[in-house]
């Protein structure tokens, strides 16, 4: 079975001294592509880089609310340039998106919706971060649809909100939330939507497995994500795996 991990930071500093290793350790488990959301811009150029030196890296250029304080309208036309004239070394806009947990809700709102204009006029999908923002998320897609669909990273809510999502066009991210008890209304989302509307993702090095809690997440344990969702599912293993890898390659056109 082959695997992508549809959302990683694997240039952040936690595997600085041994990412070769990590890359190698998910490849041998089947691991064969990574894709990797800017955040600022600064960080979203320097992936260009990033990914000509590991060729089974795949970018993303955006502007992360959590990073707010660092978005300013400078910021954001330097994003729209660069995004322009390096269109075909990019697989999506983001991540971006409305934290509720961040200041400056409305600046958010509004960074989010010229994300989704670039997004449209590159014809990229979007890597979409949400936090106690769905409300946000579906006034800001209604002024402004996103044409190309996109992911819905770390998704966490409710069928309803799930299913309002997919009828946008949009995929799922599946990650290490499903693997905590708490977790129930979202595991029970990810057995009931189509398969098709799912991707995997680890968010490493944040979002740690259960039993893994304040440990550095690894490319990895994409796989442990992977057996997770197998027991939410009525579908084979293989089916499942297939359709994944499928789905992460047509929206990400890898």
């Amino acid at each position: 079975m082959h695997f992508i991990d549809t959302h990683c930071h694997l240039d952040f500093t936690e595997f600085k001294l041994d990412l070769e290793q990590q890359l190698a350790h998910a490849h041998a488990l089947g691991v064969d592509y990574f894709v990797v959301p800017g955040i600022t811009i600064k960080q979203s150029e320097s992936l260009l880089a990033f990914s000509e030196r590991y060729s089974q890296c795949r970018v993303a250029a955006g502007l992360h609310p959590y990073f707010i304080d660092q978005h300013t309208d400078e910021a954001l036309h330097q994003l729209i340039l660069f995004a322009q004239n390096n269109k075909h070394h990019l697989v999506a806009i983001g991540e971006c998106g409305i934290d509720g947990t961040c200041p400056q809700l409305p600046w958010q709102q509004a960074l989010f919706a010229e994300q989704i204009k670039l997004s449209n006029m590159l014809q990229l999908p979007l890597i979409v971060h949400h936090r106690q923002s769905h409300h946000l998320i579906a006034q800001t897609f209604k002024q402004t649809p996103p044409k190309f669909g996109g992911v819905i990273h770390a998704f966490s809510g409710s069928l309803q909100q799930a299913q309002y999502y997919i009828k946008q066009g949009f995929k799922l991210g599946v990650g290490g939330t499903i693997s905590y008890e708490r977790a129930s209304k979202t595991r029970k989302v990810f057995s009931q939507v189509p398969l098709e509307c799912l991707l995997l993702e680890t968010d490493a090095p944040s979002m740690p497995l259960s039993g893994h809690q304040g440990k550095v997440n690894e490319p990895r344990r994409l796989l442990d994500v992977f057996e997770y969702l197998c027991q939410l599912r009525s579908e084979h293993p293989e089916q499942i795996a297939r359709q994944l890898y499928l789905s992460s390659c047509t929206l990400f056109r890898i």
